[in-house]
């Protein structure tokens, strides 16, 4: 088994075989993996806002917002050997964590950054090829470039391998 990259909150990294590359604590945030099987190249986001018109003034971590990242990544993987036309993408996360009575739009993070990923990737002409999203439950994702498996582990639901 090869090294495992590690992808924090608002961050993003890409990975080869051997390697797998996961992320953890996606919540409200989104996991994207977008990859390649014929050069079995995979990059992985964990945003954390629908666009980075949410930023505040001062230094803008692209990673953190679906706008920025997917852009980023998508230039990463590009200089990997990676073809815009074979990319494929796999998402998870978006969970609504907290119950409210109120039909506040800020509270409802998880289900606009799943619509912003969707968008973005829509017009980018990236297929999803699988998604796991919303529900109230926290994730860690995993994705194994060489296979093209991703795995998601669900609190209280176990694991699950697409």
């Amino acid at each position: 088994m090869g090294e495992v990259v590690k992808v924090g909150m608002a961050d993003l990294n890409i990975a080869k075989p051997p390697q797998t590359i996961r992320t953890s604590g996606l919540g409200s945030c989104v996991g994207i993996i977008l990859y390649d099987e014929k050069v079995n190249v995979s990059g992985m986001a964990h945003i954390m806002l629908p666009n980075s018109s949410y930023a505040r003034a001062g230094v803008l971590n692209r990673a953190k917002y679906a706008d920025t990242a997917i852009n980023d990544l998508m230039d990463i993987l590009s200089k990997e050997g990676v073809a815009k036309y074979r990319i494929k993408a796999k998402i998870a996360g978006g969970a609504q964590m907290f119950k409210f009575s109120s039909n506040n739009e800020a509270m409802r993070i998880g289900p606009r950054n799943v619509e912003a990923v969707k968008q973005i990737l829509e017009k980018l002409k990236i297929p999803i090829i699988y998604e796991d999203v919303g529900g109230s439950s926290g994730r860690t994702i995993e994705f194994d470039p060489m296979t093209g498996l991703l795995e998601i582990r669900t609190v209280n639901k176990g694991v699950v391998q697409v």
